[in-house]
């Protein structure tokens, strides 16, 4: 005979209705479980590498989000932004990842070495995306590009191979440069290789100097100095005092009519002569995939880290006209962008 369990009302239910509907109700608890994870409110902590108020931080923000919208994260919905802008400041951008790091988001993003430094000195757990970082292996950030194996993968700027192209193009536009001063950075990795590869390219008869990209009035005088002599140019590399002072090296370029090449765009945007480089802002997009993937249960040491496909190369004549150089048809030619 079967027993009943008794119900509200007086009613009785079988065991076995009894048994059966507890069952499809224990059935449904992970499912359920399973949408409240879903919708909850995802955390994505943004450490920039320049000033609120810089025009291509801001454009390469705006490319991120609106990449992630794409892939259905809307902040307000399911997804909070925290963001804090940087500086050259190496103490402060260690603040700013101290700060990003107790706030336990999902998922951290860096853009530039600098900041990813700070925050792989905060946390070696929470999963890092990348964006413009140069030399990640010989940096430590990645045990290597297809396996990165620890908390952080991403995006390169470039291989150090693109100094010798820096060098050659400024041969090219400015042929009667046989004197080349090199702003970098010589207290990081990045900097030391940047100057080791444009030393490899010998060729060009180009006689090359250094000069410290990390003291205002260091650069200027240095600038000054050399300047003095006769048929120089200027390669500028990649370095958070670059970053954060674009106008800076510009003006003292055009002052003394030296003819120069910078790493990216956002030199010819601030009236530089010529930039060759990767699209910083292009890569904001495939960074918002990968934190998508990683908040839907990826590793980040699954993820390859990724170098650009394509190099750009604007020319500025209005710069040149300023510094009473004729450029080259040959180079015109090349040039994926030229600005009249």
């Amino acid at each position: 005979m079967l027993k009943c369990e008794p119900l509200a009302g007086g009613k009785l239910m079988r065991r076995r209705d009894f048994i059966t509907l507890i069952g499809s109700a224990a059935a449904a608890w992970p499912l359920a479980a399973q949408g409240q994870q879903a919708d909850r409110i995802r955390r994505v902590g943004v450490l920039m590498y320049v000033t609120e108020t810089d025009l291509d931080g801001q454009a390469r923000l705006k490319a991120f989000v609106e990449g992630l919208k794409e892939l259905g994260w809307e902040e307000g919905r399911n997804l909070r932004l925290d963001i804090r802008w940087g500086s050259e400041n190496p103490d402060r951008l260690s603040r700013h990842a101290a700060e990003l790091v107790g706030m336990v988001p999902d998922v951290l993003i860096a853009l530039t070495s600098s900041t990813l430094a700070a925050l792989k000195r905060a946390t070696q757990s929470i999963p890092i995306v990348f964006i413009g970082v140069i030399d990640p292996v010989g940096a430590g950030f990645v045990s290597s590009l297809a396996q990165p194996g620890g908390n952080a993968t991403g995006f390169i700027a470039f291989e150090y191979t693109i100094g010798a192209k820096w060098l050659e193009l400024l041969k090219e536009a400015a042929p009667h440069v046989t004197r080349a001063a090199v702003l970098r950075d010589p207290s990081n990795a990045a900097g030391i290789g940047q100057f080791a590869a444009i030393q490899a390219a010998g060729s060009t008869g180009i006689d090359l100097s250094v000069i410290a990209s990390q003291d205002a009035g260091d650069i200027e005088r240095a600038v000054t100095t050399f300047a003095n002599g006769k048929n120089g140019g200027l390669v500028v590399t990649a370095s958070p005092f670059g970053a954060n002072h674009p106008d800076l090296i510009i003006a003292l370029a055009a002052r003394y009519k030296l003819p120069a090449v910078y790493p990216f765009r956002y030199f010819i945007h601030a009236g530089g002569l010529m930039s060759y480089g990767p699209d910083l802002v292009g890569q904001s997009r495939p960074a918002a995939a990968y934190v998508d993937r990683i908040l839907k249960g990826e590793k980040p040491r699954d993820l390859p880290v990724q170098a650009p496909t394509k190099y750009e190369l604007i020319v500025n004549l209005k710069a040149a006209k300023a510094i009473d150089l004729p450029v080259p048809a040959s180079l015109l030619a090349i040039a994926d962008e030229v600005i009249e």
